[in-house]
């Protein structure tokens, strides 16, 4: 019997003490790609990250960045040497028709280039699914075996969605139950499916440099239908249960124009997606993986909340680089407000708008437009909320001011998350920029919960654009008075 050129044996990467290993990361800045490079420079590893635009990823500690062609044999074999492990994420789907063929020609380059550069092991994320598959699930795993054929050993990772806020399929489970109650959907929403968590299939990259080279399918704990998956996201979202009607004569082609008008996630790819959605993409050897990884992994419920929460963190730890209009669920207004110039101080600095901010909460009267915000409180009383105005001792991390917590406080800067809100999750934030000319920067998100959300931020945008504009602008005017105030005070002494 001929060996898998996935079989081949290789000497495992663990941690050591000393030089941190190499790892090459190509498709750096796809969706896996962006979460696994810094989980692997939190796990010991230099990683060199490689793209076709070096410009959509930024070098860090640890991370150098390469604008590297998979297609051009010579020169990406130069970018990956001295790679202990290279993980390969590229697939061209993107590229419309004829992306197989193009997935192909990608993978031949590099199984070539990595073995002119003497890489270890290649890791390869590939996709579920048996018997009969559809286009882009048989080229998912003729990529696996194209991968192996210079001889350079390969462990080949078979996932199906991968649950995380980014994720094509993740998004298109979301937007297709927040933003439909009743759903008229095809056949396909019953079949079998298998996702994973985003933080376990990071583990599972993880581990795969020091596993045995093979075939490993990696899932979370229990199977589930695309049905019942946005039924469980309904119910980790606190939906209603929604109403699905399965039309049998709607035929995969036929749906992905209806995801089109449902949902802003790219065309190109989610229709690729959609035809694969036919196939059975189910674990069907656990006991394998279980074997070789020590990862134990979420189950689906838990996926989707791990999904949320952890989406949740990273935009109160990024608010102020989100850009405008909707991303993954999240509507984003940004506004900013240019300081007074005698305001500013040597060292880039406001006076005031610390002390400003140091005195948040407490009165409507801080946010700028009280009246408005009366009306928005009032609002929140139809439907249950109770927003009520309270300001701590002190505006620091963690704490509770009005409506909000308190996300991120540094001198001149403030991130407030509200609690509790009937139309989803808000994000507050206002900061010095960091760019010339100085201004005081106001970025406000909204992470819609259902129809009802998204229906507020829209009714409620020709009036969001008029308050945030005000509002950044009274932010600018009371650092001012606070700067004024205190030069009179000197100047008087």
């Amino acid at each position: 019997m001929t060996a898998h050129p996935l079989d081949v044996a290789s000497p495992p990467i663990g941690r050591v003490d000393g030089p941190r290993p190499r790892a090459a990361v190509v498709g750096a800045n796809g969706f896996v790609g962006t979460h696994l490079v810094p989980h692997l420079v939190g796990e010991g590893f230099d990683v060199h990250a490689l793209v076709r635009d070096p410009l959509t990823l930024r070098p860090t500690d640890h991370v150098m960045v390469h604008g590297v062609d998979v297609g051009d044999t010579a020169t990406l074999s130069r970018a990956l040497a001295g790679s202990a492990v290279a993980y390969y994420l590229v697939h061209a789907m993107a590229g419309g028709d004829g992306f197989a063929v193009r997935d192909q020609d990608l993978a031949r380059s590099f199984a070539q280039a990595a073995a002119d550069a003497g890489v270890g092991r290649i890791v390869y994320l590939g996709g579920l699914g048996h018997g009969d598959l559809s286009t882009h699930l048989a080229s998912r795993q003729e990529v696996g075996q194209l991968l192996g054929s210079t001889g350079v050993p390969v462990v080949e990772l078979r996932a199906a969605v991968v649950l995380g806020a980014g994720s094509i399929s993740f998004e298109m489970v979301r937007y297709l139950t927040e933003r439909l109650p009743m759903m008229v959907c095809p056949r396909w929403v019953n079949t079998p499916t298998q996702p994973i968590a985003l933080g376990d299939l990071l583990a599972y990259l993880r581990q795969s440099a020091e596993v045995a080279p093979g075939i490993y399918e990696v899932g979370c704990t229990d199977a589930t239908t695309y049905r019942q998956m946005m039924d469980t996201y309904a119910l980790v979202r606190g939906l209603r249960p929604r109403l699905i009607l399965k039309v049998p004569v709607l035929t995969p082609a036929l749906s992905a124009h209806w995801v089109d008008l449902v949902t802003p996630v790219d065309a190109t790819v989610s229709h690729a997606l959609i035809e694969s959605l036919t196939n059975d993409v189910t674990v069907r050897d656990r006991e394998r993986t279980d074997a070789a990884f020590t990862v134990r992994p979420l189950s689906v419920a838990a996926a989707i909340q791990a999904a949320l929460d952890d989406q949740a963190t990273w935009i109160g730890a990024s608010l102020f680089d989100r850009g405008h209009g909707l991303a993954d669920g999240v509507y984003t207004d940004r506004s900013s407000a240019r300081i007074h110039p005698g305001d500013v101080q040597p060292d880039g600095s406001v006076r005031g708008l610390a002390e400003d901010l140091d005195d948040a909460g407490g009165s409507l009267s801080w946010y700028g437009l009280p009246f408005a915000w009366l009306a928005r409180i009032t609002l929140g009383h139809l439907f249950g909320e109770d927003l009520r105005l309270g300001r701590p001792d002190a505006v620091e991390r963690g704490v509770v001011v009005d409506w909000w917590t308190v996300e991120n406080r540094q001198p001149e800067m403030l991130v407030l998350r509200s609690i509790d809100w009937f139309c989803g999750e808000a994000w507050l934030g206002f900061r010095v920029s960091p760019d010339e000319p100085v201004t005081i920067e106001q970025v406000g998100s909204l992470r819609t919960k259902g129809i009802l959300g998204m229906a507020y931020w829209w009714l409620l945008w020709p009036i969001h654009q008029f308050a945030f504009r005000a509002m950044v602008s009274h932010r600018r005017d009371r650092s001012h008075r606070i700067a004024r105030r205190h030069r009179r005070r000197n100047g008087a002494r």
